[in-house]
């Protein structure tokens, strides 16, 4: 089965996404926690009060990606695609999240909390 391209989407509330390809699209409350998002690409995209602790995100594209109140725990940032890879995060929770050996352009929009903070010195 052919990988789904999708662009200018909102996705409210859901648990589910089809692997694909996912540009200026919106992530409102999705609960993707413990969710195989492996191999997805996500470009100029923006997650809101989501949920993704423990998503497997192997060689997954995260390209000009925001996070906004989001629960992140556990996040293996070190294991995405790194071609392009560029975050920011604003009020996330990323308790026990890697970014190691990872290179970060932009992480906080704003100031970090100090447990972003205290990840950021361990890692």
């Amino acid at each position: 089965m052919q990988d789904q391209y999708l662009t200018d989407q909102i996705f409210d509330k859901i648990n589910e996404l089809p692997k694909g390809e996912y540009e200026n699209c919106s992530f409102n409350h999705c609960d993707l926690s413990n969710k195989n998002l492996s191999g997805f690409k996500f470009t100029d995209c923006r997650f809101v009060g989501c949920n993704m602790s423990l998503a497997a995100i192997n060689n997954t594209a995260f390209q000009g990606v925001t996070f906004k109140d989001c629960k992140s725990l556990g996040l293996r940032f070190d294991t995405c695609n790194p071609f392009g890879f560029e975050v920011s995060f604003e009020g996330c929770q990323l308790n026990h999240a890697s970014f190691f050996k990872t290179k970060l352009k932009k992480l906080f929009s704003k100031t970090p909390s100090y447990k972003a903070l205290t990840l950021l010195k361990q890692t």
